[in-house]
Parts: C-alpha cells; structure tokens; sequence
C-alpha cells in the first residue's frame, strides 16, 4: 500500500466520506469528501478563531475553476491553491500537467487534496497548512496561484491580498473565482496597493438545482513598474 492509499484509509475511519461525481464540462471528476460539513463543526474551533469547515463541500466557484484550469496546458509549470478545500481545483491542475502545491488552513483539507489528486490523477502533489495570517517568512513563489469562495469574510480581503502578493511569482498569473461574496470588492480595491493589477476575465453563470450564481474570475498579475516584495 502507497503512502497515499494509506492516507485515504485513515480519512475513511476518522470521517463519513462520500464521493460526488462533478461535471467538469471536459470531464466528470470523482471527488471524495466529508459527507456533512455540518458534522464538522467544533465549537471549540469555532470559539478560539471562529473556524467553520467549509473546505467539505465542493462550492460551485471551485467547479467553475476547476473547469478552468483543466483546459490548461500545465506541464513544467508550478501552481499554488490558496483555501484548496478537499481538493476538487487542485485535482483538475493535476490533470492538466501542474507541479500542484495544495494549501488550506484545515490539514484535513489538504489531506482529501492530496488523495483525490492521487485518486484521480495518478500523481503525488504537495500539501501545505497555511494561516493567511500568519504567512511563514520562508514561503517559495509559484507561477500560477488560483483560489475559490474564499471571500465569504471581510477580515479576509486584505489576508487574500497579501497571500497573493506573497506567493505570486514575477511573470505569474493568478485566478481568484468568487460569486459575490462579502469581501470581494474589497479584495479587489486592496491588489494595486501591493503593486498587482486586477481584470475580470470572466462572468460565468452556475445554475444547479435551485443554486443560481454569477461566478468571477479575476485575472491578476504583477504590474509592469512592479515587482515581488
């Protein structure tokens, strides 16, 4: 048994899984993840930071993305997702040919990344706990940087910002999917501070039961005056 076989019978003790097929236009991708993300909810948690297991459910932002992101050519090409969730983004960047870095503040989560990649894909991809706030000093810069849905705060519209400043590479793009949410005008009022440049490259229409949402998908990159702090 591989490392990451061993690691998907350890997520199936310790949580009820369930594996939802997700049409990814190009595709159908089989995600395994957290049957109820209500089952999660730690009031402990929630108490010290105000945590919610959001990471659980495969948001129509990230199917969006993924879509994206799958028809990318990305072999020789490194790609960080910031929030990756169970890994339904990160798992389309693998099949795409990325060298993926999946990151979460929830080791859970990027644990389902890992394995639905190596599920799904066939390939090993990295895992990183990452705390948007607080960004380890050390942190290496990626190519592509995408995120999904993790606007759903306002504090985090500067967090999102600065972590994309962070990580992004010189000549690097990177896609932030959003539907909405409370913090993305915010977010994007907050990216030319820190010398990058924002355009919506997208407005894609989700329509899924009673679901209904506009998705966007904003384009950043480093400014031509600018460079990486």
């Amino acid at each position: 048994m591989s490392p990451l076989d061993a690691l998907e019978a350890s997520l199936r003790r310790r949580f009820r899984v369930v594996e939802t097929e997700i049409d990814l236009g190009a595709r159908w991708l089989p995600l395994l993840h957290p049957a109820s993300a209500e089952e999660l909810i730690s009031e402990e948690e929630f108490a010290r930071d105000e945590r919610l297991p959001y990471w659980a459910e495969p948001w129509p932002s990230a199917r969006v993305l993924a879509a994206r992101v799958l028809g990318d050519d990305g072999a020789g090409r490194s790609l960080l997702e910031l929030g990756s969730g169970a890994g339904l983004v990160a798992t389309a960047a693998a099949l795409a040919g990325y060298a993926v870095t999946a990151s979460d503040y929830y080791e859970d989560a990027v644990a389902f990344a890992r394995v639905n990649a190596w599920r799904v894909a066939g390939r090993e991809i990295a895992g990183l706990h990452l705390d948007w706030r607080a960004l380890p000093p050390a942190l290496p810069r990626w190519e592509v940087v995408v995120a999904s849905d993790v606007l759903y705060e306002r504090p985090y519209a500067p967090l999102v910002a600065a972590a994309v400043a962070r990580v992004l590479a010189p000549g690097g793009r990177a896609i932030v999917a959003d539907p909405g949410r409370a913090a993305a005008g915010a977010f994007v009022e907050a990216l030319p501070a820190s010398g990058l440049t924002v355009e919506r490259a997208a407005r894609v229409p989700f329509v899924e039961g009673r679901i209904r949402q506009t998705i966007d998908l904003w384009s950043i990159q480093w400014a031509a005056t600018a460079a990486p702090p």
